[in-house]
């Protein structure tokens, strides 16, 4: 894998990392849907077991794309702000971002599938359900819009890599 140039942005902080991810409600993921044409989208997700997780209806042109080509970028980003600078050309953005490389594997184990789900409950509507999620209803269940299962995708990294430019509070730039 390509190693990042600008070597004064890498975060390695694994913990920090770790919390992003786990907090962060969207990512982005890209993927091949031929050769001369990528496929991008904006997804939930949750990070759970080291693991990316996504999920969507059981038909449509993601599950297309991801059963000829399983190979994925996943990216997780956040702007802080812009960074003045009196010089115009460092002016600068504070963020951090996450980029995932791997393979989007359909989850076939219903056990596995019934966690994952369970995960983006908590993640998304915390204590809304009052009972939880079982494996029979998830088994069972088929979508009103295209009759199929839910997809759950896995992408477990093979790279990972985290930029960040942490917020300067005294050099950040507020309107005025």
């Amino acid at each position: 894998m390509e190693q990042i140039k600008y070597t004064q942005r890498i975060c390695a902080d694994k913990e920090k990392i770790n919390r992003f991810l786990t907090e962060k409600r969207v990512g982005t993921l890209s993927m091949c849907e031929t050769a001369e044409r990528p496929y991008a989208l904006p997804v939930n997700y949750v990070y759970w077991n080291s693991k990316i997780y996504i999920h969507g209806m059981g038909s449509g042109k993601k599950n297309v794309v991801l059963a000829a080509s399983p190979s994925v970028c996943f990216t997780v980003f956040e702007e802080f702000g812009t960074v003045a600078d009196p010089v115009p050309a460092k002016c600068d953005t504070a963020y951090l971002s996450v980029v995932i490389f791997g393979k989007a594997v359909l989850v076939q184990d219903v056990e596995e599938k019934t966690q994952v789900l369970a995960q983006f409950l908590e993640k998304f509507m915390p204590q809304f359900f009052k009972t939880p999620l079982s494996t029979q209803f998830v088994d069972k269940y088929r979508s009103s819009f295209d009759n199929n299962a839910v997809a759950v995708y896995a992408i477990d990294p093979e790279d990972l890599t985290a930029k960040e430019n942490p917020i300067d509070p005294e050099h950040m730039f507020q309107a005025l």
